[in-house]
């Protein structure tokens, strides 16, 4: 005699079962997960990322360079405090995303910060200040870490959400983009002359840092994090003019960038991808995406043709002196420091930073192309990038 578990109804009926409770399971958490709406953008990191902070924490007797033309001469035609001639990698998330571009946290008054905030400061690092200077790293630009910026955030929330629960469910709804930061703390050490082993036995202790703050916001309610890697450094006009040398063979014969560089900036994107991989085991609720802004920058040195730069794009478009248009000391936006007719043939901007087009470029190589690791599905958002300029997005001058 059949058992009652396999007779024809019994099996349609744990077969209806099974589907739907795999449906529940899968359906609709992986439409959340690779789906959300996002409703704001919380922002932390250095000038990569930086919309104004270091203007709004600066003297206004004293600004600093990005405050002047011919910084965001492209889109804004005035100086927003962006370091760059226009928009920024997180200016096209925010257009991607269907919200207005981020505004700065520090020195805003009467800001709405519905939307989005941002706490990302030129010049920040992931270490505390106090902490690098203990290992000989005395370069102060700004003392506003990774730590002061998250402190920043959690004195906001009481004027952002009403409750607990409030803000636990608008923190849930936000993409909180890590950075750029850690570069700088990599960055200082190189320029006051840290041999390249002492550097290394940095990585542990930011990206350690890094991972401490995705892991105090995943308790605050965070559920997607855009974590980004350091650029190829052997491409940056600061270094190239720091260690220019007659050795032909330090550089890549493709691009004229230097190997051993661009091998530190693997090694240590290597370590961030390590530890994001740990997180994402520890929390597999939550989606932890990195972003590969190294080969996403990488590619315009490779093919410059291919996305409209001139052929050898190394040199800045705003600098002065030498082989690559810089010279230390002597910043963009300095009287007498020249810049290019058309910047949207460069991917260097003033050494140190990038042009809009080249940002542009990042930001669609994380939307469309292989460079958010693991892919998000942002096609289910119906948005684009703007291309041409929109007084929707202007801002009021600086100067």
């Amino acid at each position: 005699m059949a058992s009652p578990s396999s007779s024809p109804l019994m099996k349609k009926l744990v077969s209806f079962f099974l589907s739907s409770t795999l449906f529940l399971a899968k359906g609709p958490a992986n439409s959340e997960t690779q789906c959300r709406r996002f409703k704001s953008i919380i922002s932390f990191g250095d000038s990569i990322a930086d919309t104004g902070n270091l203007v709004g924490l600066s003297d206004p007797n004293d600004l600093p360079h990005v405050a002047f033309p011919p910084y965001g001469e492209t889109f804004f035609h005035n100086p927003t405090g962006r370091f760059s001639n226009g928009r920024l990698i997180i200016d096209f998330i925010a257009e991607y995303l269907g919200l207005p571009l981020v505004p700065p946290f520090y020195g805003s008054q009467n800001t709405n910060f519905d939307k989005g905030v941002n706490f990302a400061v030129g010049g920040a690092t992931a270490l505390e200040r106090s902490f690098i200077e203990e290992r000989g790293i005395h370069f102060a630009y700004t003392n506003v870490s990774l730590g002061v910026q998250l402190q920043s955030f959690k004195g906001l929330l009481p004027n952002l959400c009403g409750s607990s629960s409030d803000c636990r469910d608008m923190i849930e709804n936000a993409l909180i983009l890590m950075g750029e930061i850690g570069g700088n703390d990599l960055n200082y050490a190189f320029f006051v002359g840290k041999a390249i082993e002492d550097i290394r036995e940095l990585f542990p202790l930011v990206i350690t840092t890094i991972s401490s703050a995705i892991k105090e916001l995943i308790g605050m309610g965070g559920r997607t994090f855009l974590v980004p890697g350091n650029f190829p450094l052997g491409c940056s006009v600061a270094y190239l003019t720091l260690y220019q040398t007659p050795n032909m063979e330090e550089y890549d014969p493709i691009t004229g960038c230097l190997k051993w560089l661009n091998t530190f900036a693997e090694d240590y994107n290597k370590q961030l991808q390590a530890e994001l991989d740990r997180l994402r085991k520890l929390y597999p609720h939550v989606n932890i995406i990195y972003a590969d802004y190294y080969n996403a920058l990488l590619r315009l040195f490779q093919e410059p043709a291919k996305f409209g730069f001139m052929i050898r794009p190394l040199p800045a478009c705003c600098g002065l002196g030498g082989p690559y248009h810089y010279t230390s000391g002597k910043k963009c936006g300095f009287e007498g420091v020249e810049y290019c007719n058309d910047p949207s043939k460069y991917v260097n901007w003033d050494g140190v930073h990038m042009t809009e087009d080249a940002y542009r470029l990042i930001a669609e190589g994380l939307f469309k192309g292989p460079y958010a690791i693991p892919p998000f599905d942002w096609s289910c958002l119906s948005s684009e990038i703007k291309y041409k300029p929109n007084k929707v997005f202007f801002e009021e001058p600086l100067i």
